[in-house]
């Protein structure tokens, strides 16, 4: 990968409008589609009931503004920034007072200089977003306002790609593209992301396969799990949601509901090389890693980032530029981290026992075919000991820890236990 890939395809992608529907998303997956091949578009339709949800109508906006009556001029232009109108606005042309437009433009007393990120996809509504020392400017008795934007039965797109490896089971790598025009959150994450399923695919003798997705957070995770759900529960045995990877200041890592999976264990492993960082718990959650970790589907992922979604100031308002909170330098220190957590996962040993229950160890001459007191079973309980931990989700040497072996002996019997087919990896 070339030093300014990533930069350049967040370059590339910010001028397209993205929400949770909408032709931006198709064309944004597209372009990506050029960079791998592999990526399939899966369009879910307007209406289509997924669990307690429903896909919405695809919203569409021509333009925005506010303008002044007596001057003519426009105060604000959504083709100025895309932040100017809440998301999922419904059309209008009207006249309003200062007194009630300012009611429907939300601001931030705290960053009076930058635009906030709105929406409301689920209620009818319309606002503008303006930075509130603009907004203390409107002092005109009346203004014109303006939205025009229509709703339409359409598709909701969800991109994924599917890297095969020697197995089966599965890391599932996911990041979401319906956030329009903000660098870290979210131009970052799916530009590493795409750019990542093409170094995977390079990966020799693979072992795991690899499920990467471009959703629209929440509800396109909601349709994808809704369609997915027993491939996912029957494969995949680890994986994160991606998002907020393109500044500069420490990394940071959300555990899983559980807090103890292989997802956990391979993140903080190595994120915790790193000289500035921060872990997370899941009372802390509030990305897609929510859905991947809901009642029913329990998949164990985490979220892995840089600053955290909400705890940077610049976070959902205009002060989220690139090139200036985001740069090509942390863009691709990001990508590396990540690479290095998929290394882990391919370079870990994890035994699962292929017996439900216990084995019957004296028909493999593991086990004296005699029982009499005073009879040595060291070797049998060792046995009995490694296998009673290989569930599947216990590393090699988080089993040798527990029944007090070294690595290097426990390695041993792992390669032991697979020949007498005891035991895979």
């Amino acid at each position: 990968m070339k030093e300014n890939e990533i930069f350049n395809l967040c370059k590339k992608i910010q001028p397209i409008y993205r929400s949770i529907t909408g032709s931006g998303n198709t064309k944004t997956l597209k372009i990506f589609k050029r960079i791998n091949p592999r990526l399939k578009i899966i369009n879910f339709k307007s209406g289509k009931k997924v669990f307690d949800w429903k896909i919405p109508k695809v919203w569409s906006i021509k333009d925005a503004w506010i303008k002044s009556i007596k001057s003519k001029k426009k105060i604000i232009s959504f083709k100025d920034n895309f932040l100017y109108v809440m998301g999922y606005s419904h059309p209008v042309k009207k006249k309003l007072s200062a007194e009630e437009l300012k009611k429907k433009i939300h601001s931030l007393k705290s960053q009076p200089n930058a635009i906030p990120y709105a929406t409301s996809y689920y209620k009818k509504n319309w606002a503008f977003c303006m930075a509130e020392n603009k907004k203390k400017k409107l002092r005109e008795k009346t203004y014109e306002v303006l939205i025009d934007s229509k709703f339409k039965n359409g598709v909701l797109p969800i991109g994924e790609i599917f890297i095969p490896g020697r197995l089966k089971k599965e890391i599932l790598l996911t990041s979401y593209i319906c956030h329009p025009q903000m660098a870290s959150n979210e131009l970052s994450s799916p530009s590493i992301l795409i750019f990542l399923s093409k170094w995977i695919e390079k990966i020799k003798n693979r072992k795991y396969s690899y499920r990467i997705l471009f959703s629209s957070e929440t509800i396109g995770t909601i349709a994808y799990i809704h369609k997915r759900l027993d491939l996912l529960k029957q494969n995949v045995i680890g994986g994160y949601v991606l998002t907020c990877l393109g500044d500069s200041n420490r990394y940071s890592y959300l555990k899983s509901k559980s807090e103890n999976t292989l997802s956990d264990k391979m993140a903080i492993k190595e994120i915790k090389k790193k000289k500035k960082y921060k872990i997370y718990n899941w009372m802390q959650r509030g990305s897609d890693e929510r859905q991947y970790n809901s009642p029913g589907v329990d998949l164990g992922l985490g979220s892995l980032m840089r600053s955290k979604y909400e705890t940077f100031k610049e976070y959902h308002t205009s002060d989220d530029k690139l090139g200036k909170f985001v740069n090509k330098k942390s863009l691709n220190q990001s990508f590396d981290l990540i690479k290095n957590v998929i290394l882990n996962f391919e370079n870990s040993i994890i035994p699962e026992s292929k017996i439900i229950c216990e084995p019957h160890l004296s028909k493999r001459n593991l086990y004296s075919h005699i029982n009499i007191k005073g009879i040595n079973r060291k070797k049998a309980q060792t046995i009995l000991d490694f296998l009673s931990y290989a569930d599947g989700k216990l590393l090699l040497n988080e089993i040798s820890n527990k029944i007090g072996m070294n690595y290097k002996k426990a390695h041993q019997l792992t390669l032991f236990l697979k020949k007498k087919n005891l035991i895979s990896f």
